[in-house]
């Protein structure tokens, strides 16, 4: 039987295909990596983000510093915990008429033993729930500063511009 032009293009057609191999344009795939390893880059070393407790609210501010990193002093209604270790409950912390909370200061004495810090300058960032009262706030403060840690900062909720 004889075939038509229109058959015997579409054999050739066919058999051209069937020659070639299937490549990968690996080009496209090496810059498409390139770009996602230099965003991971840039957006992990931008700024340290602290865990946030879920039982404290931080109160918000417009800071413009970027954390470092210190010892953590974590207060909310009950508790008072250093680098998530429950030292001493609000209660007996605002007990007596001292300025300083014992458990607090030997605990950050004990931990400026443990921990190694390049500066001279100690600090801590105190987390604290919007809700603490400012005597106790005061405390913490004051026992960190006789307990040598001078570098005292606060972690707030970074306030969007109204700009």
């Amino acid at each position: 039987m004889k075939s038509s032009r229109r058959a015997k293009r579409m054999k050739q057609h066919h058999a051209r295909n069937q020659k070639r191999n299937a490549t990968l344009n690996m080009v496209s795939l090496m810059d498409i990596f390139t770009i996602l390893v230099f965003f991971l880059l840039v957006n992990t070393t931008s700024s340290e983000v602290l865990p946030s407790p879920k039982n404290i609210t931080l109160p918000e501010a417009a800071s413009e510093k970027i954390p470092v990193r210190n010892l953590v002093i974590a207060v909310d209604n009950r508790v008072i915990r250093l680098q998530g270790k429950a030292i001493v409950t609000v209660e007996n912390a605002m007990k007596g008429d001292k300025s300083s909370i014992k458990p607090l200061f030997n605990a950050l004495k004990l931990a400026s033993i443990t921990v190694k810090d390049i500066s001279d300058k100690k600090g801590v960032t105190i987390m604290g729930d919007q809700e603490i009262s400012y005597a106790l706030l005061k405390k913490i403060m004051l026992t960190s500063a006789a307990a040598n840690y001078t570098n005292i900062s606060f972690a707030v909720n970074q306030k969007g511009n109204d700009s």
